[in-house]
């Protein structure tokens, strides 16, 4: 065991873990922070995606020690009030199905945003080809980016590429509120929400 201290989502952290745990687990056993999934475990998938001093990073992959003195941003902290411009565009655009990747979804989309302000197709494909979509919501998610860009460079209804619009301001907590949204899935992507029968 040894004591490790980073920030998480803008608080400083001190914890006594052994130094070889992969971050995912200590985020989501020791800190609760139960909105960064596992999926594959070996990298691929993208679910445990979070932000590692402003870059998205597989949580998965790092051992807590190779975080020390860094700071961390998950989907907890993307936004304090769920604000954010790809929150309130993943749900403009309806974009989760079964919602498990989706919190890894969001936070490599906010990390392309901080980039680069206004992608192109080609820039939004290469930044999310790491994230697996089992769902195939791909087309969603691409015109969620460009609708979170657009309400970035100041328009206030995003257009989708492909014409579709969707009034963002009366759907932004619908998903969460919704009978239909499954506890630790889609909610996840927008507040965390508490483990189900230690589900992963």
């Amino acid at each position: 065991m040894a004591s490790i201290s980073f920030q998480v989502n803008g608080k400083p952290q001190s914890l006594d873990v052994d130094p070889d745990t992969p971050l995912l687990w200590v985020l989501r056993d020791n800190l609760n922070l139960t909105g960064t999934k596992f999926g594959c475990g070996i990298g691929q998938c993208g679910a445990c995606t979070v932000h590692l001093d402003g870059n998205p990073t597989r949580s998965c992959q790092i051992a807590v020690s190779d975080v020390a003195g860094k700071s961390i941003t998950t989907i907890e902290g993307l936004s304090p009030d769920r604000s954010h411009a790809i929150q309130r565009a993943w749900i403009a655009e309806q974009v989760p199905q079964c919602g498990y990747c989706q919190s890894g979804q969001v936070m490599a989309a906010a990390a392309l945003l901080a980039k680069s302000p206004k992608p192109s197709d080609v820039q939004i494909d290469r930044a999310m080809s790491g994230n697996i979509c089992r769902c195939g919501t791909y087309q969603r998610i691409r015109r969620a980016i460009h609708r979170a860009a657009g309400q970035l460079n100041g328009e206030t209804t995003a257009a989708s590429p492909s014409g579709m619009t969707a009034p963002m301001s009366s759907q932004v907590l619908h998903l969460e509120d919704s009978d239909s949204a499954p506890p630790d899935h889609c909610a996840a992507c927008f507040v965390s929400a508490p483990a189900q029968g230690g589900a992963r």
